[in-house]
Parts: structure tokens; sequence; C-alpha cells
């Protein structure tokens, strides 16, 4: 038998937004977003492993959006705000590492590590992939060079000896780091391995306004170099995030990469 609100359950609608999940205290035990939050809540309540948080919860809040891009930027925001007890997503990150190639085909390409402290991951060209530390990018860079055979002396994740690296004596390296392979064979393959997880440089020569509508009512969200600055709206107005982030954000860059490099969102640039 459920303590939930059974008010704040009629009113949740069949539209997109984030719905609220609270218990007896101020602060949200979680938050989620939908494009039917009515639907996606109902799912929740007939979770046996979620059981836990619906004995605590005791009402159901929602805030809804115009569209599916609002609702994943506005539920990102909340959850690093506010940090609800069983949200374990989209947990802001105090810093992004990212790798670079430092080097070309004909010298040799070797992987540099390189921190959203010291470089603008928007704006920096080259980079691959984006993890939340140093020790996270060395990881999946001996993660593909088992899977590719790639050396793991070259990749500077350990020494070598005149005979090549430990890889060589156990068959996993080809051999580039004693010349038993061509190093450029070897770094083509270390480029291919990486280039799914490319980072998007920020397109615009500033920001730009996603536009999203349903019916008359109309949010733009601002957003500058993969950053979230805050949604209009034609119903409530100006909505500004006052915790805007300084850096680049994980979450927002997801959120936002695909539906402006495909061009399937509406894109209005911001006068100057």
């Amino acid at each position: 038998m459920t303590a939930i609100d059974p008010d704040s359950l009629a009113a949740l609608p069949r539209s997109a937004g984030v719905y609220i999940f609270r218990g007896e205290g101020t602060l949200p035990i979680y938050i989620g977003k939908s494009v039917d939050i009515r639907a996606r809540v109902m799912s929740h309540l007939r979770a046996p492993e979620e059981a836990e948080m619906i004995a605590q919860t005791r009402r159901i809040d929602f805030i809804g959006t115009a569209g599916e891009i609002g609702a994943l930027l506005l539920e990102a925001r909340l959850i690093k705000a506010q940090m609800p007890l069983f949200n374990v997503r989209l947990r802001r990150l105090r810093s992004l590492c990212a790798i670079r190639l430092d080097g070309d085909m004909q010298t040799g390409l070797t992987p540099a590590m390189i921190d959203s402290k010291d470089h603008d991951l928007a704006t920096t060209p080259g980079l691959y992939g984006l993890f939340a530390s140093r020790h996270a990018a060395q990881r999946r860079l001996r993660e593909l060079a088992d899977q590719h055979r790639l050396c793991l002396a070259l990749l500077g994740l350990e020494k070598t000896a005149r005979r090549g690296c430990f890889g060589l004596q156990i068959k996993q390296c080809l051999g580039a780091c004693a010349g038993l392979e061509d190093r450029a064979v070897h770094d083509q393959r270390l480029f291919s391995a990486l280039l799914d997880s490319q980072v998007q440089t920020w397109p615009f020569a500033g920001a730009v306004d996603l536009v999203e509508t349903q019916g008359d009512w109309v949010q733009r969200h601002r957003v500058s170099h993969w950053r979230y600055v805050g949604t209009w709206c034609s119903r409530t107005g100006p909505q500004a995030v006052a915790d805007q982030p300084e850096a680049f954000d994980l979450d927002s860059y997801k959120i936002l990469v695909k539906p402006i490099m495909l061009g399937s969102a509406c894109i209005e640039p911001v006068p100057t």
C-alpha cells in the first residue's frame, strides 16, 4: 500500500518534463525525466527493485517542458544542484580528462592526457574520450591495446627494453616498439580505435538557442560551448541557471552533441 499523495499522482501529465519524488524532508529523493511523465512514474511504482525508494516517497511533483531536450537539460541541472539520494547518474564532476594524440604519422603518435582544468575541452581540437580521471583514460587505453594489439610502451603506459615491451614477449604487441611492425601501421590502428570517441568542438562562433515547441508553447534553451546557460519559456519567462558550470560539462555535452551535430534540433544563433 503506497503512502504517496494520490492527488499528486492524478496530476501527472502524459507529456514531456521532469518528475520529482519527495519524501518527508524538503529535498527530493529522486529526479527523473521522460517524454511521458505519467507512464514513466507508473513504471517506477511497479518496479520491485525500486521498492525502497517508493516506500520513502510521499509526493511526486513535476515540471513540464516543451520537448525532450529541455527535460534532459533540466534533469541534469536539478540533480547536480540537489543531489537526490537515489540518483547515481548525472552527478557533477570536478574535472574531466581527455586523450590527445601528439606528434604525427611520420614521427609517431603519442597519447597525452588533457585536463579540463588546463584546457577548454569545447574548443580544443583533436581530443578523444571524456573521462572522470586520468586513471580512467589510461584504463581505456589499456582496453584498446588489448582489443587492437597496440603497444603499451608506445602508448606511454609501460617502459620498454631493447628487445621491446613485455607485450611483445607474450605476443600481445605486434612489435612496433622493436621495429618488427611499421610504426605508422601501429599508429593508424590507434587512431582508428579512438576515432569513434572523438570530442566534437563547439561548431558555432558563440551561443545558440535550441528551440522546442509544443503547440503555442515555446522554450528556447541557450547553450554556449556545450554549456547550458538557461531557458526562456513563453509561459514563465526566463529561467536562469544559477549554478551555471564554469567548465565543460559532460552531461550537457552528451545531451546536446547529437541533435546539434546531426542538425536534428531547431537551432538559432544568438545575436551578438
